[in-house]
């Protein structure tokens, strides 16, 4: 069994909300929480296709970090686990869903399917089925905001990237490398670790010689935190810290963000590794209900209030399926479109 860290001490002042800011981080986690059940309904009854990784249980770091950002001009780079990455950007349900469904509607056209969602207008620069894959791109992505507006002299440029990745990827070399230029060029960049527990079938502290992954940031003399990964305003905090940090030009942050995967690692996965106890432990830490029970001990919102937000995402995502069902699929005379750039 997994040995669970004792919860960290955010080195910053707790994040506080406004009513507002507080509903619209509930709706956005409930949003991919309601979107990853209706995929695993719709992969059970043999209308979704291909390998589909969830991301239930995790929504206060994909939330807690992208919504802290600017919308439609920061930068996100995602991995296989990415739908709730795209949401959280403001990728359309219904363009989501019917990428899973490989329609012409999808936001990858039909043609990357879960594993590589991507958004131009969104600014998410992809989900990737190999990991470590999108580190360089999203380092590479900082480069360009640094590069253009120091050496351009363009003013706007001052965007933030996110790179999201999981436990068993801060083993392996691109983390490394990457994280070397990003200190050395301080660049605007987020590294954010989804420490899950779980590599598929590894246990992290089986796998890597070092178990806390925020000390590797010493080693480049960039700033590392550790976060529960299931509180979203603690994960708000770090993370409007270190957006503020990159785009004041004081460079890279790597965030651990203690996190779990509530459902196997794919919706193949028969889930048999993991023991019962160490799951319920961390169910009863779901982070949407975490939130859920703040707001209302803090006179935010009512139960009935959060119970209409439920509702209306669960409308929402249906719509999303609809929308998907009855979108055609990409036309065979167009195989090769999208294979390279086009002017």
């Amino acid at each position: 069994m997994v040995q669970d860290r004792a919860l960290p001490t955010i080195p910053t002042t707790p994040a506080t909300v406004t009513r507002e800011e507080g509903l619209m981080l509930y709706e956005d986690m409930v949003l991919g929480r309601t979107f990853e059940d209706k995929c695993a309904e719709m992969y059970y009854r043999g209308k979704m296709f291909g390998f589909v990784h969830l991301y239930n249980g995790q929504e206060a770091v994909s939330t807690g970090v992208i919504r802290a950002m600017r919308p439609g001009e920061d930068y996100v780079c995602s991995t296989y686990r990415d739908h709730v990455h795209a949401l959280s950007c403001g990728v359309p349900a219904r363009e989501v869903m019917a990428e899973l469904f490989g329609k012409a509607t999808g936001c990858s056209k039909g043609r990357g399917g879960s594993m590589h969602l991507f958004s131009a207008q969104h600014r998410l620069l992809g989900g990737f089925a190999f990991i470590g894959e999108g580190i360089p791109v999203a380092t590479g992505a900082a480069f360009q905001s640094k590069y253009r507006r120091e050496v351009m002299g363009d003013a706007s440029a001052d965007q933030v990237t996110a790179c999201f990745f999981g436990d068993g990827t801060s083993n392996n070399g691109q983390f490394f490398e990457c994280l070397n230029m990003a200190a050395l060029w301080k660049l605007p960049i987020l590294f954010v670790v989804e420490n899950n527990k779980w590599a598929i079938g590894m246990a992290h502290d089986r796998a890597s010689s070092q178990t806390e992954i925020f000390k590797k940031a010493s080693v480049f003399g960039m700033a590392g935190y550790e976060v529960d990964g299931m509180d979203v305003l603690s994960v708000r905090a770090i993370a409007q810290e270190a957006v503020a940090r990159a785009r004041a030009g004081e460079g890279p942050t790597l965030i651990e963000c203690l996190t779990y995967r509530f459902r196997g690692h794919s919706l193949a996965d028969p889930d048999e590794l993991r023991s019962k106890e160490e799951k319920d432990s961390w169910f009863s830490r779901d982070p949407i209900k975490k939130l859920a029970a703040y707001m209302i001990e803090q006179n935010l919102a009512t139960q009935p209030e959060l119970k209409d937000i439920d509702k209306k995402i669960q409308a929402h995502v249906e719509d999303a399926v609809e929308f998907a069902l009855s979108s055609p699929e990409p036309d065979p005379s167009e195989l090769y479109k999208y294979v390279f750039a086009e002017d």
